[in-house]
């Protein structure tokens, strides 16, 4: 299981119109091959910030699959527009211990 995580810094003042947006776009990622589950929280110490979790059964899942997918081009016109600066999305893996 690979986990993707993106710091996601929201324009200010557009933090209610992107949560409204993002539980839209939760409907086209949850629906996607190698999707297992996602979650979003928002910081509290900087309150147009969040953090976008999203548990995938393979890293092609995310970055061939679901980015090269038409309902990925859904999901950017949802969603990308509220990004300042675009947000780097990095996957990591679990070490066994």
């Amino acid at each position: 299981m690979i986990l993707e995580v993106a710091i996601l810094n929201v324009i200010p003042g557009q933090s209610e119109r992107f949560e409204e947006s993002f539980r839209q776009a939760s409907r086209i990622i949850s629906s996607m091959p190698g999707y297992i589950e996602h979650e979003l929280q928002k910081c509290l110490e900087e309150p147009n910030k969040y953090i976008l979790l999203v548990r995938w059964g393979r890293l092609e899942d995310h970055t061939e699959g679901f980015r090269g997918s038409k309902e990925y081009q859904e999901w950017k016109s949802l969603l990308h527009h509220y990004y300042d600066p675009f947000p780097t999305v990095e996957h990591f893996e679990a070490i066994k211990l």
